[in-house]
């Protein structure tokens, strides 16, 4: 099965000059944890709400603070012509618990979360990830610097 089977098209972005009163707001209204950052057409990284909290709010940045100031700068992604396997696999190694999905382009086209996976694949496959994603520590702990 391919990336493309199980991912959630329906994404939304945030500016990296955006504040973090804005994607805290935007992420409630969508009711995701998540937002792929995009500066053009281009994927920046990713804020998470514990980035806004650890990196943000635990630091005593404000609201106004922006995204980019908090965001995960390393842009770690899957395409989705990509197995879910292989994509599983990849999730377990470094840690991480979604995804943004681009196309051959590099353009962004959705964004896969465990859950999807579980929902739609083998839910096997879908816990080995999550086992291994839940590991504590591994490259992509939250770390206050924002460039974890």
């Amino acid at each position: 099965m391919k990336i493309r089977d199980v991912m959630t098209p329906d994404v939304r972005t945030i500016n990296p000059d955006a504040t973090i009163r804005e994607a805290a707001r935007l992420m409630a209204e969508a009711d995701v944890g998540a937002l792929p950052v995009a500066s053009g057409d281009r994927l920046a990284g990713m804020v998470t709400d514990r980035d806004i909290v650890i990196r943000g709010v635990a630091i005593g940045k404000g609201v106004d603070a922006t995204v980019g100031e908090v965001m995960s700068h390393e842009v770690l992604y899957c395409r989705e012509d990509d197995d879910v396997a292989d994509v599983c696999e990849n999730m377990s190694d470094i840690q991480v618990r979604r995804l943004p999905v681009v196309n051959a382009d590099k353009r962004l086209v959705g964004i896969v979360s465990l859950a999807d996976i579980a929902d739609s694949a083998d839910s096997e496959e879908a816990g080995e990830a999550l086992e291994a994603i839940t590991r504590p520590g591994g490259q992509h702990n939250q770390s206050m610097d924002g460039r974890a």
